[in-house]
C-alpha cells in the first residue's frame, strides 16, 4: 500500500554523539587512517560532489534547501566578524593578531551557530559538529592556513549529510553556494589578517591555501565546448568566465594575490595547463589530493574523529 511516510527523511541511524578527538599521533597510525570509515566517508563524499557538478556552471538552476540558507547565514556572520575586526598595526606584515580576536568568537559562539542549522531533534549532534567547523577556519595560534583546514570545512558539510540536515538534492548547492561562499570568506581571511600558509610546499604546491576547488572546478569544466586547460593562465579568460566557473576563481585569487610570471609562482598549475583535456585534470588532482594531503602525515595528524567519522575500520 502507499505510505505517506516516503516524504519524511528517512528514520537517522542512531549516532552515540562525542567530542571528536586526534587518533593519528605517530607514522605508523596512517595506516589506521586510510582504513578507516572516516576516510571512506570523507572521499566517498568529495567524489560524490565530484560527480555531481559535472559540466554544471556556478550559476546553473539548482534548489536550496532551508539547511543551506542557514548555512549561508552562518557565513555571512562570520564575513560580518572579520568587518567588525579590523586588522591591528604591528611590526610584521604576516599574521595579524586581530584574526585570534575573530577565532575567539567563533570558538566561543560555534556550538550555537551549528545548533541554529540542525533540526530540532538532532541538536544533540552540534557539541560534535562544531568541532570541524572551528577545524575549517584556520590556526589561532600559528595565524596559518592550509588544506587540512579546507579538509575540516568539507567533514563538516559531511557531517551535515549523516545526521540528515543536508540531502543527497543538496549537491549543487552545497558546492556552488555553501562551499563557493566559505572559498570568498576564507580568501578574504587569509587577505585581511595576512595568514601564511600551512605547511605550504612553496611554488612546488598546487596553491598555498585550497585544493578543493581545483577538483570541484574541472569537474564543471569536463567537456566544455571551448575552454581548455591551456586557457586558463590567460587573464582575459579568467576575467570572463570567472563567475561561471570556481577553478578560474581560484585562478583569478592567485592572479590577484602574486606577482611575475604564473609558471614562476604557481608552477603545478602551470604543468597543470598543459594537461589535453580536463577529465584528465579531475582525474590527476584527485589522485594528487590523495597523495598530497590525506596522505601526508603532518596534514593528518590534525584530523578529529568521532561518532560520525570514525576512526573505526570499514566494515568488511
Amino acid at each position: 500500500e502507499s505510505d505517506s511516510s516516503d516524504d519524511k527523511p528517512p528514520n537517522p541511524v542512531s549516532f552515540s554523539f562525542m567530542v571528536p578527538k586526534k587518533e593519528i599521533s605517530m607514522v605508523p597510525d596512517m595506516g589506521k587512517w586510510k582504513r578507516s570509515q572516516a576516510y571512506a566517508d570523507y572521499m566517498g563524499f568529495i567524489l560524490t560532489l565530484n560527480e555531481g557538478v559535472k559540466r554544471k556552471k556556478l550559476t546553473c538552476e539548482y534548489q536550496v534547501s532551508e539547511t543551506v540558507e542557514k548555512l549561508l547565514a552562518m557565513l555571512a556572520t562570520l564575513d560580518r566578524w572579520i568587518d567588525e575586526t579590523p586588522p591591528i598595526d604591528q611590526p610584521s606584515r604576516f599574521g595579524n593578531k586581530a584574526y585570534r580576536t575573530w577565532y575567539a568568537k567563533l570558538d566561543q559562539e560555534a556550538e550555537a551557530l551549528v545548533t541554529a542549522i540542525l533540526p530540532s531533534e538532532r541538536h544533540d549532534a552540534a557539541p560534535e559538529i562544531a568541532v570541524y567547523l572551528k577545524e575549517a577556519v584556520g590556526n589561532s595560534t600559528r595565524i596559518d592556513y592550509g588544506t587540512g583546514h579546507e579538509a575540516a570545512f568539507a567533514a563538516f558539510l559531511c557531517c551535515l549529510c549523516k545526521v540528515g540536515a543536508l540531502r543527497m538534492e543538496d549537491q549543487l548547492a552545497i558546492i556552488f553556494k555553501v562551499f563557493d561562499k566559505y572559498l570568498q570568506v576564507m580568501h578574504k581571511l587569509q587577505k585581511t589578517y595576512r595568514m601564511e600558509p600551512a605547511g605550504s610546499q612553496g611554488v612546488w604546491g598546487l596553491d598555498d591555501f585550497q585544493f578543493l576547488p581545483f577538483i570541484w572546478g574541472s569537474s564543471q569544466l569536463i567537456d566544455h565546448p571551448t575552454l581548455e586547460p591551456r586557457h586558463f593562465v590567460e587573464e582575459k579568460v579568467v576575467n570572463e568566465y570567472h563567475q561561471d566557473y570556481m577553478f578560474l576563481e581560484c585562478i583569478k585569487f592567485i592572479n590577484e594575490m602574486k606577482t611575475g610570471p604564473f609558471a614562476e609562482h604557481s608552477n603545478q598549475l602551470w604543468n597543470i595547463s598543459a594537461v589535453p583535456s580536463w577529465s584528465k585534470v579531475n582525474q590527476g588532482l584527485i589522485r594528487m589530493y590523495k597523495a598530497e594531503c590525506l596522505e601526508k602525515f603532518p596534514v593528518i595528524q590534525h584530523f578529529k574523529f568521532g561518532s560520525l567519522l570514525s576512526i573505526q575500520p570499514v566494515k568488511p
